[in-house]
């Protein structure tokens, strides 16, 4: 009996610097195979740092009325000044922020942390109570700096924000250390601390204003170190999803490359896919280039190609633009349907509408050939409306399928341009459909011609055709 690996085994536990080695070499990754990637990540840098200067400038604002309503004046006065600071370097990291490592964006974060731990040590040079400096550093001023966490949460890096929790813990502790060794003699503060508070050492310690409250000074920093790693973290998986996501934006960029837009849109809004199979009323378009055959003999490979792509080009813009699905090409020629895979009130005067509007897409190719001085191209173009048989076939590798009589009259219909010397054949079917749409006028047809009586085959009855020539 063999050991068998589970499909899904659960991951083992990953140390931290496990996982951030994974991830960032996952990120990496992305980001050298996908150009999405990168774009995004700009993209998010540059709306992040504008969001968050706009952020900080209304947190500095709301300050700005706090500190002015709790602050005697003119104390007030000296802090709305540093206020104005903060605001001109915020605007100023939004001049110089950019993707990856920046110096100067450190070096401006770091006059951030650095202009408040001078704001939380020294004196207020306005004002003129005579604290001591414990007791001003004692302040619940602390709390300001998360402010600047969380604002690097919105434009930085992981890596970003676990600096700004190091420095601004760094910052904090040489500040207790220059407190401790300026501040001056706390013998009369603690005598008289002690006085009133005889037998409590809590108190007597808390009570006396030159008193550092070391514990409670390190537990600030501590819980700063903790909230900025866990921030830091968030963010961290945060521009993965970022990368995910345009890794599925390339994914869905391939498929359009490949797939009609409608189609990929419904593929992409469904966990399944399209399922079901179902009987529905369609238009279907053909179109192909008259002659092609005799047209490729004579050339090479590379000038049929380039013909053929220009071509389809050309077509296939028209398609989308009238809300049409391309369904295949066709070697020289294309299918394309519209009402799929939902079915719409403008399908039928949208095909017929498109039809118009390949045979000006050729007019204006051919002008453009004929002034390289190439063999300008003639093109039919079919269009019939009717049901047809919608639906995904295949196992694993699955293609949405279009299948009916309403296909094969369509492809025979764009045959017959032929015999008929005109460059669009629209069946009297696909016409009735389209003057019931909402949006049909005269000028959708005008320029068509009335043919009554052609034989279709496989039809058994004779049809009523609509030419443009």
């Amino acid at each position: 009996m063999t050991d068998q690996t589970p499909v899904h085994a659960p991951r083992r536990p990953l140390w931290f610097s496990s996982w951030i080695r994974q991830t960032d070499d996952r990120a990496e990754t992305i980001i050298a195979q996908n150009r999405h990637a990168a774009s995004a990540l700009e993209r998010h840098k540059r709306e992040g740092v504008e969001l968050a200067v706009r952020a900080r400038t209304i947190a500095m604002l709301v300050i700005a009325v706090f500190v002015g309503i709790v602050t005697p004046w003119p104390a007030a006065t000296y802090y709305m000044a540093l206020i104005v600071v903060f605001i001109l370097i915020g605007l100023a990291q939004q001049r110089v922020s950019s993707v990856g490592h920046n110096r100067w964006e450190l070096v401006l974060l770091f006059c951030d942390l650095a202009l408040m731990t001078i704001i939380c040590v020294v004196p207020n040079p306005f004002d003129d109570r005579n604290w001591p400096l414990a007791f001003q550093y004692r302040f619940e001023t602390f709390i300001y700096f998360f402010v600047f966490l969380a604002g690097a949460t919105l434009a930085y890096t992981w890596r970003t924000i676990i600096t700004v929790g190091v420095w601004t813990a760094a910052l904090w502790m040489l500040a207790l250390i220059a407190v401790w060794q300026f501040q001056e003699d706390s013998g009369p503060w603690r005598a008289a601390a002690e006085a009133k508070y005889p037998n409590d050492v809590t108190l007597t310690v808390m009570s006396d204003p030159s008193s550092l409250l070391v514990d409670l000074r390190l537990q600030g920093a501590m819980v700063f170190l903790i909230v900025a790693g866990i921030l830091a973290v968030t963010v961290r998986r945060f521009n993965l999803l970022l990368l995910d996501q345009a890794g599925l934006e390339r994914e869905r960029a391939n498929l359009a490359r490949y797939f009609s837009p409608n189609v990929v849109d419904q593929l992409s809004h469904n966990d399944e896919p399209l399922k079901q199979v179902r009987t529905q009323d369609i238009a279907v378009l053909f179109a192909d280039i008259v002659g092609f055959t005799s047209y490729a003999a004579h050339r090479s490979p590379e000038e049929v190609i380039d013909t053929l792509r220009r071509f389809h080009a050309s077509l296939e813009a028209e398609v989308f633009r009238h809300n049409g699905t391309l369904d295949k090409y066709l070697g020289d020629g294309l299918m394309a349907t519209f009402g799929t895979p939902v079915a719409g009130p403008e399908d039928a005067v949208n095909a017929i509408r498109c039809a118009r509007a390949m045979c000006a897409a050729i007019d204006r190719l051919n002008t453009e050939r004929e002034a390289a001085g190439e063999q300008p191209l003639r093109v039919g173009v079919g269009v019939h409306y009717g049901p047809a048989v919608l639906g995904d076939i295949g196992g694993d590798r699955l293609e949405y399928a279009v299948i009916g009589n309403t296909v094969n009259i369509a492809s025979r219909i764009e045959a017959l341009t032929r015999s008929l010397a005109v460059r669009a054949a629209v069946s009297d079917a696909a016409v009735l459909a389209a003057q019931a749409c909402p949006s049909a006028d005269a000028s959708d047809m005008a320029g068509f011609k009335r043919r009554d009586g052609q034989e279709i085959r496989g039809v058994d009855e004779t049809m009523t055709l609509w030419t443009l020539e």
